[in-house]
């Protein structure tokens, strides 16, 4: 059995708090640690079990390094911002712990999503011995291993990926994100991308559109095209893939409100001057929209996220669907979290349990699409993310 460290207690560190807590013949001790204590104590009073909880600043190299020798963790959970990924690797190396993440190192300044600062440390980690995997969340995460299941059970080469990432969900609020709102519009805002026959084709914010009907009664839903992380790993990784795209759904009102808040500058990440003080308008606009973590209560709905793969069998073309459906008031029930906090959370407890059983255990830095995605497809089902597969008639186009 195990001890492990969480360091985040936003609404994702909330959801892996719970799961970890729930399968204590793996998470024997459990540590939550944020910047605002009070956060991991309200969090620990809702669990089934005793947790311990702790302040630490995730920005703080030294300050990490206090607090992992004093706990000795196997493994920290980073489950806090991804502006903090390099510092908690730098402190997991200096204390010889082992480390996870749902999201990929992004510098605070500039909206880059990219894995080239994590990868660079894979000697690091490999000559410690110790294990760095990255993005085990949802997307990425789960859509890293649906490619490497449908590759090893149903393909012999897969041609085309495409990621549809939709939440169903109504909050009732006018504007409102369902996690991090510094990251989210950072992300929606940027440029999309694409990979296409070994090279990455770029277009304007929400130029491509598309329609698609969604099963277990959510129905046609308009979906847009991002760049997303896991779309670099999974080119880089299954170099055969012709074109992989990530698509995700936004409602008419919310794309309306988007469009204001960019126009005014409100979305900027530049720091502006304001009474003497620096401040990037995202952050305020951060600070005034509804906490993520308050949304569990009001959210209704459904979210479904899953991969169209296309490609051949036996020289057979086939297209594959494999998804995950889950109801927001379900998780709420649950953990006390809406559906987007928990589609992250499960994978991030999930991916560790892997690691700690040692059914993924290996030094170096590894994203999920390179390990065998079997044992953790079955966790899926076991722990409240039940997948589901069927085959296509026509490809999405």
């Amino acid at each position: 059995m195990a001890n492990v460290l969480i360091i985040g207690a936003g609404g994702v560190g909330q959801v892996v708090a719970h799961k970890c807590a729930q399968v204590g013949e793996v998470f024997e001790n459990i540590t939550l640690a944020s910047r605002t204590r009070s956060k991991c104590d309200r969090i620990a009073d809702m669990l089934p079990r005793r947790i311990d909880t702790a302040e630490v600043d995730a920005d703080d190299v030294p300050q990490l390094v206090k607090l992992i020798e004093k706990i000795k963790p196997d493994m920290v959970i980073h489950v806090a911002l991804p502006y903090q990924d390099l510092h908690i690797m730098d402190a997991c190396l200096e204390t010889g712990v082992h480390y996870l993440d749902t999201a990929n190192y992004e510098p605070p300044n500039e909206a880059r999503f990219e894995y080239k600062w994590q990868w660079a440390y894979q000697d690091k980690f490999e000559r410690a011995g110790l294990m760095a995997l990255l993005g085990s969340g949802f997307d990425p995460g789960v859509t890293s291993v649906f490619t490497a299941y449908a590759k090893k059970h149903h393909f012999d080469r897969i041609r085309t990926l495409d990621i549809l990432d939709c939440n169903a969900g109504d909050h009732g609020l006018p504007f409102a994100t369902n996690f991090n709102p510094e990251i989210n519009i950072r992300e929606i805002t940027a440029n999309g991308r694409y990979w296409e026959n070994g090279q990455w084709i770029t277009t304007k914010p929400m130029e491509e559109k598309r329609v698609f009907d969604f099963p277990e009664g959510i129905g046609e839903k308009d979906l847009y095209l991002l760049y997303h992380e896991e779309l670099e790993s999974l080119s880089r990784h299954f170099p055969e893939i012709e074109r992989a795209r990530f698509w995700m759904t936004f409602g008419a009102s919310y794309l309306t409100h988007l469009e204001v808040l960019q126009n005014v500058g409100m979305t900027s990440i530049e720091p502006i001057e304001f009474r003497g003080q620096k401040i990037a308008p995202i952050q305020f606009l951060k600070a005034v929209l509804p906490d993520p973590a308050s949304l569990g209560p009001l959210t209704k709905g459904k979210t479904c996220i899953g991969n169209i793969v296309r490609g051949t069998k036996n020289g057979e073309e086939k297209i594959y669907y494999v998804y995950n459906t889950c109801d927001h008031q379900a998780c709420y029930k649950e953990v006390q979290s809406q559906a987007i906090s928990y589609t992250t959370g499960v994978p991030a407890m999930i991916g560790a349990k892997m690691m700690l059983e040692g059914k993924w255990m290996k030094p170096g830095v590894w994203n999920l699409e390179q390990l065998d995605p079997d044992p953790f497809m079955d966790d899926m089902n076991r722990y409240g993310l039940p997948w589901q597969e069927t085959w296509l008639d026509k490809p999405f186009q």
